[in-house]
């Protein structure tokens, strides 16, 4: 057995390199594919200005103050300061819900609080305040608003920044996207896109 045992050690290292070269092969293969052919996902789905400034991601929402009503505002969100344990709204490095179950009453006081306040602040809303105006992602960070959601506060963005209210409903079309693989999901708009789109006057 020990006459075997250079022979041995040296086989191993031969597949110790064999195996480590393949696996270096694949790595770099799999992330030149990656660059190539989804090049924007595998960077983050980085969202730029006309400067060429990165300004977020389309994966990860981002906080409008409800005060500036010149914009599409996110969904309320959960997530805190992990320092502090403060209210942090879409703290990109604490994703968390608030894990109330639909019977918690501070739930449901809160949810009662905001839907008085949508209501005094959007003047559009006939078939009721849609859920996603009221109640947190999973994540905290979710970068999306439901189509009737974004209907509703298109009115009052336009009325605030002197726009065509037609022409921002169409803004809404437009920056619409649809489920992912044509199966998943629901229609949806990206707060960050639409918000980006008002400032560059793509609605007038």
């Amino acid at each position: 057995m020990l006459r075997s045992l250079p022979s041995e050690i040296l086989k191993g290292i031969r597949l110790t390199v064999v195996f480590g070269v393949a696996t270096m092969i694949y790595t770099l293969a799999i992330t030149g594919v990656g660059q190539v052919v989804f090049h924007d996902q595998a960077n983050g789905s980085l969202v730029t200005d006309k400067s060429g400034q990165v300004v977020g991601s389309k994966l990860i929402g981002q906080w409008f103050d409800p005060s500036d009503t010149r914009y599409f505002h996110p969904r309320p969100s959960a997530t805190v300061d992990p320092s502090t344990g403060q209210p942090l709204p879409y703290a990109g490095n604490n994703s968390s819900g608030s894990n109330l179950g639909p019977s918690n009453q501070n739930l449901i006081n809160r949810v009662q609080s905001q839907v008085q306040q949508i209501i005094s602040t959007e003047k559009n809303i006939v078939d009721g305040v849609p859920v996603d105006m009221v109640t947190t992602s999973f994540s905290g960070l979710d970068p999306d608003i439901s189509i009737a959601n974004a209907r509703i506060q298109a009115d009052r963005v336009a009325a605030v920044r002197g726009l065509d209210p037609a022409k921002v409903q169409a803004l809404v079309d437009k920056y619409t996207q649809g489920r992912i693989l044509w199966v998943f999901g629901e229609p949806h708009v990206n707060v960050l896109l639409i918000n980006m789109a008002l400032d560059n006057g793509e609605a007038g």
